[in-house]
C-alpha cells in the first residue's frame, strides 16, 4: 500500500485527506517510483481549488513533480532499469505527494549523483518552467529581464539562469524576499504599489523581457516598462499576457534535461526553503498556497 495527498472535490484545502491506495504497476512509457522527494507548486493547489478545469477524476492525486528510485519500469521503457535515481513529472491520473507513484519516461531524466534527492524534485515543474520562460525570447548578454514574482520557486530560477547568460535581472517581489532575490545576482525591487517607477528608476530605458509569475492586475501594472509587448510571457497567467500583447510560456521537450544539466554543475540552486514529511504535506500546500515561501517547499516521504 502506498500513502498518498488527494482531493475529494474541487473547493478549499478542506477538501485534502490522506489515502491508502495499492501501489500502481507502469503501464507503456511509464516508470513507478519510490518517492525521495516530491516538489510543491502553485499548480497542485490550483488544480484543487478547480482553477484549472474539471476535467480530474476524483479523488484526484496531488502533485506533479518528484525525484526517487525506480522499482518497476513499463514494457517499452528501455532508457530506465529497477534501482536507477530518477526525476521525473507524474503520469497521468497519478500525483506524487506519495510514498510511490508513476512517472511519464518521456518526462524523467537520470539524476545526476551530484544532486540531492530533495533538490532534483523541484527541477521537473519549477526549474523545467524557469528554463523555458527563459528561453522562449533569445536575449543578449547584457539586455534586461525582469522577473514578476521573483522570490518563488520559478522565479529564483529563472533569475539564476538569467543570471548565467549575463542578462541583467531585475526581480520583483515582497521586501521579505530581498535577500534571497539578490542571492541570485538579480538586483531587486519591492512589489506593490510604485513598483513600475521602481523599475525605471534602476532601468531607465525599459526592459527587454518580463517574465511573469503572478498574473493578474500585479503584471498589468508593469507592463508598460517593456520595450516590445510581444516579450511578455506569462507561466501564471497566459491570458492576461496575450491580452497585453505577450503569450503563455510554450512547454519543450527538451526543457527538463537541459535545466538538470545545468543544476548537475551548480549553476542553478533551487534554494529549498521549507521540508515537509508526507504526514504534513497538507501544510505544505498551504505554505505555497499562502504565497509567502521563498525559494522551494518539498514534500519528502
Amino acid at each position: 500500500m502506498s500513502k498518498m495527498l488527494v482531493f475529494t472535490e474541487f473547493g478549499g484545502p478542506e477538501k485534502q485527506t490522506t489515502v491508502h491506495q495499492e501501489v500502481s504497476s507502469p503501464r507503456p512509457s511509464q516508470v513507478a517510483i519510490e518517492v525521495k522527494a516530491a516538489g510543491v507548486n502553485p499548480a497542485d493547489w490550483k488544480i484543487r481549488a478547480g482553477d484549472m478545469g474539471d476535467h480530474w477524476k476524483l479523488p484526484a492525486p496531488m502533485g506533479r513533480e518528484a525525484a526517487g528510485i525506480v522499482t518497476a519500469v513499463g514494457a517499452d521503457v528501455e532508457q530506465f532499469s529497477v534501482g536507477d535515481e530518477v526525476l521525473g513529472t507524474a503520469g497521468k491520473g497519478h500525483g506524487t505527494f506519495a510514498q510511490h507513484t508513476v512517472l511519464d519516461a518521456h518526462q524523467t531524466v537520470a539524476k545526476p549523483e551530484e544532486l540531492s534527492f530533495a533538490d532534483a524534485a523541484t527541477l521537473p515543474v519549477a526549474g523545467a518552467t524557469a528554463y523555458d520562460l527563459t528561453h522562449q525570447i533569445e536575449l543578449e548578454p547584457g539586455q534586461t529581464m525582469v522577473i514578476l514574482g521573483a522570490g518563488g520557486g520559478v522565479g529564483v530560477m529563472a533569475a539564476q539562469i538569467g543570471n548565467v547568460h549575463q542578462f541583467n535581472v531585475i526581480g520583483i517581489a515582497s521586501a521579505s524576499k530581498q535577500e534571497l532575490v539578490e542571492s541570485t545576482g538579480a538586483t531587486f525591487v519591492e512589489s506593490g504599489d510604485g513598483a513600475t517607477d521602481r523599475i525605471r528608476s534602476v532601468a531607465p530605458h525599459g526592459a527587454d523581457l518580463i517574465i511573469d509569475l503572478v498574473g493578474g492586475q500585479p503584471l498589468r501594472d508593469i507592463a508598460s516598462v517593456v520595450k516590445d509587448a510581444k516579450n511578455i510571457i506569462s507561466s501564471a497567467d497566459p491570458t492576461t499576457a496575450e491580452e497585453l500583447g505577450g503569450s503563455g510560456v510554450q512547454r519543450t521537450s527538451e526543457g527538463l534535461e537541459k535545466i538538470t544539466e545545468v543544476a548537475k554543475y551548480g549553476l542553478v540552486d533551487p534554494h529549498v526553503s521549507q521540508r515537509f514529511t508526507l504526514d504534513d504535506a497538507q501544510q505544505a500546500v498551504a505554505a505555497v498556497e499562502e504565497g509567502h515561501t521563498a525559494g522551494k517547499v518539498i514534500i519528502e516521504p
